[in-house]
């Protein structure tokens, strides 16, 4: 309907005046030393040689040889130098560039500011100039020289940063794209000399590089999370993405909404999430002395811990879910935190159950419902901070399996992975690139397997890389190639170059996936780069399905990430990565209209994007946890976890147990898969299925458990019983889809733990609707 509406005149003239603005393209990265000025020159490359006219004025390559390199024949226009403190600066000629009036200038520095007395007092000035004139431009800056970046390195790192822009400028931008890089390659960037005044500089230690590193990530992820939402608004799609998570706390004025705030505040934090907070009060009855006094802590509250507060009224308890659930899906809420219900069963079936009807009502989103009271009755289970362990590691004498492990770990080969939102943004370009830089360095480097796919641009960077010949092996009548991993062993490199890392083996292989193959390759001594899309991580396997309507069929489990001893992001935003397609640099040109239609809408790559800019600031933040031995930028987790995920034979099992994976990781939590299996030995269908969930679990790290139990009617009891046994503090459990009159008679296994699991959380996985639009706010209608 939004397309078919007539324009105001302010939009037309808005519309016009853009076209004759320039375009606006920043690269972002955590520090100098970066890569930003490289890839800004080799994309100012690539432009003139497609017939753009590109000059470039103020850019420094700081004698870098592959910056240099990347200058090429791109027409220099002379900037004004000038001194300040003893350092050399470059303003930008704006008078040169205008009187040359070329298509695109690419300059560095955005947050540069000018000589005393300058026409404009800041480079961003200048480019608001240049744009205002036709002129685009591509320009660089460095995380920590935005305003709010600039605050918490100051406060948390003791850092001083002279010049700022405002992180609002990122919005104004056309495109925005991240050079990511590990703090081991920036390190030794440094080492090498390539990055200038760098060894006296506090911003160049491990922890400080890990921090500004997922800085940028986090910043850029949520302004890609502001362009999903506007083209699903523009869609008329409502609901979460499954690219990021929103959490909503629904309480009350009352002395327990305290308690659900924090734990909303936690998992937000340990989720990435944005945490939002909202109290319903009856239009009928003003507040009383004791719930105004609430209301007043439970807002200062919510500022403290960074949460949106919303007062929402309603006109009776029995349309509270209603206008819940229609608040949550406009603000594409993911999970619900909720209170446990103190109702019995006829109570709820006489007066009607708030939580019951969130639950049959709830679309697309999870229901998590907090703890009220611990397992002895009477008892507040309230957040603990658990006493820092002490470390006699030192002290500790290792056992012969021990010794073994710590030998293995060090002849162990080095393992880097360059992953990517999508096929096509240039993870095996970088992988070649950075193959023949190390050739050149003298380090033994070959191709173990390579997939060009017929990229000009990918096979040029091949140069003099040797490669090993693939196997043959024989299938039926077929001979069909792989990977020699045997022949590399008996080469043994020092580096091998290895493409798509979750590729699925030809039949015949000694090893069913070729991330098997590459394990084997790093326990013989021989480091490996790699190459991966996000979509293809186990745990992330529903949520792409969400996004793109397609179940990746090759994945890795997540933990090949934390076995590589660098994960780095090849980012490209979705417009560019389209053109790409457009212009026949992805796949071949009879497959072009086909992928755009599908895989390669705009909504997709934006989505796949942010979940990818996520993931990798999520590896970051486990990393400095692990190196600092400090809490993460996400907080700690202060309660210890024990994660317990029931699943059927169903379709739904293999979500659930991703989602116990990804719960647990984030928290640090053990978790426990358990299948209960009521009545009769299990068929030969059953029994693959239950292998199958098996095999998933064990592939995540998970421990599985399966217990033959009486009739369904005992089996929340069982669960109960089995949960309480491990300690459990969190309960994962799938939707119901039993019929609506056999949940009425009956009663659900959800339903019964709601009331007798009160001392522990419970978080009840939705069914995702991938249908649901702006018009289906009807059936929640106030």
């Amino acid at each position: 309907m939004e397309n078919f509406k007539r324009k105001s005149p302010e939009e037309i003239l808005l519309s016009i005046s853009k076209l004759h603005r320039g375009r606006l393209k920043i690269f972002i990265g955590a520090v100098s030393g970066s890569g930003k000025t490289y890839h800004m020159l080799r994309e100012g490359t690539t432009l003139q040689q497609q017939g753009i006219d590109v000059v470039i004025c103020a850019v420094s390559t700081l004698q870098r040889p592959e910056t240099i390199e990347q200058v090429g024949e791109l027409e220099r226009i002379p900037s004004i130098h000038w001194t300040k403190a003893g350092m050399e600066k470059k303003d930008l000629n704006i008078e040169a560039i205008l009187s040359r009036n070329p298509e695109v200038v690419l300059v560095d520095g955005l947050a540069h500011r000018n000589r005393q007395g300058a026409e404009r007092p800041t480079r961003l000035e200048d480019i608001h100039f240049l744009l205002s004139h036709g002129i685009s431009v591509m320009t660089t800056v460095n995380v920590y020289e935005l305003e709010d970046v600039r605050e918490l390195v100051q406060k948390f790192m003791d850092i001083q940063v002279e010049e700022t822009v405002s992180a609002h400028t990122l919005e104004i931008a056309d495109e925005i794209r991240l050079i990511d890089v590990t703090p081991e390659t920036l390190l030794q960037r440094v080492s090498e000399g390539h990055v200038r005044n760098s060894k006296a500089s506090p911003l160049f230690q491990r922890g400080t590089l890990g921090v500004l590193r997922e800085l940028a990530l986090r910043l850029v992820a949520e302004g890609v999370n502001d362009s999903l939402e506007k083209h699903r608004e523009q869609m008329g799609m409502l609901g979460p993405s499954g690219a990021a998570e929103r959490i909503l706390v629904s309480t009350q004025y009352h002395w327990n909404g305290s308690i659900y705030v924090r734990r909303g505040q936690q998992v937000a934090k340990r989720l990435n999430g944005e945490l939002i907070v909202v109290t319903f009060v009856s239009r009928k009855h003003p507040l009383t002395k004791e719930q105004a006094a609430f209301k007043d802590s439970l807002v200062k509250l919510a500022k403290k811990v960074g949460a949106d507060f919303e007062e929402l009224s309603f006109h009776s308890r029995r349309r509270l879910p209603d206008r819940l659930i229609r608040y949550a899906l406009e603000h594409n809420v993911t999970r619900i935190v909720l209170g446990h219900s103190r109702q019995s069963r006829w109570q709820e079936f006489w007066q009607g159950s708030v939580v019951n009807d969130i639950l049959r009502k709830s679309t697309n989103m999870d229901i998590f419902m907090v703890a009220d009271r611990a397992e002895h009755q009477g008892e507040r289970i309230m957040p603990a901070k658990l006493a820092a362990p002490v470390d006699n590691s030192r002290y500790h004498r290792l056992s012969s399996r021990e010794v073994d492990e710590k030998i293995g770990r060090i002849k162990r080969g080095r393992f880097k992975v360059l992953i990517g939102a999508a096929p096509g943004v240039g993870k095996t370009y970088t992988m070649l690139r950075e193959g023949n830089h190390l050739l050149k360095k003298g380090v033994d480097v070959v191709i173990g397997l390579l997939e060009t796919h017929g990229r000009l641009e990918t096979g040029q960077q091949v140069a003099g890389l040797p490669f090993i010949e693939r196997a043959q092996i024989k299938y039926s009548d077929t001979v069909l190639e792989e990977m020699d991993t045997e022949a590399i062993i008996r080469r043994n490199p020092e580096l091998v170059l290895v493409d798509e890392l979750a590729h699925n083996n030809v039949p015949g292989s000694a090893n069913r996936k070729r991330y098997e193959d590459v394990i084997k390759i790093l326990d013989a001594g021989i480091s490996v780069i790699s190459t991966v899309n996000v979509q293809h991580l186990e745990s992330l396997n529903d949520a792409l399905a969400q996004i793109t309507g397609v179940r990746v069929r090759e994945t890795v489990p997540d933990s090949i990430l934390r076995l590589a001893d660098e994960v780095e992001l090849i980012d490209v935003a979705p417009q560019a990565l389209q053109a790409r397609m457009k212009e026949g640099k992805i796949y071949a040109r009879e497959k072009i209209d086909q992928a755009l239609g599908n895989f390669f809408k705009i909504g997709n790559l934006i989505a796949l994007r942010e979940l990818a800019l996520r993931e990798i600031a999520d590896d970051v933040d486990e990393r400095l946890e692990s190196w600092e031995r400090k809490n993460s930028l996400r907080g700690p987790w202060n309660k210890q976890e024990v994660i317990f995920v029931c699943v059927k034979l169903s379709p739904n099992a293999e979500k659930l147990i991703r989602r116990g994976f990804r719960s647990a990781f984030r928290m640090k939590a053990e978790w426990i898969v358990l299948y209960v299996h009521a009545g009769k030995e299990m068929t030969e269908e059953e029994r693959k299925k239950k292998d199958s969930i098996e095999n998933l679990t064990l592939r995540l790290g998970g421990n599985f458990e399966m217990i033959l139990s009486a009739p369904s009617a005992k089996l929340a009891e069982v669960i109960q019983e089995k949960a309480d046994k491990h300690r459990a503090t969190q309960l994962i459990i799938g939707q119901c889809d039993r019929p609506v009159w056999r949940r009425i008679w009956e009663g659900t296994v959800i339903q019964k733990l709601l009331r007798t699991a009160r001392h522990m959380d419970i978080l009840i996985v939705a069914n995702y609707d991938p249908y649901i639009k702006r018009e289906d706010l009807s059936a929640h209608d106030l």
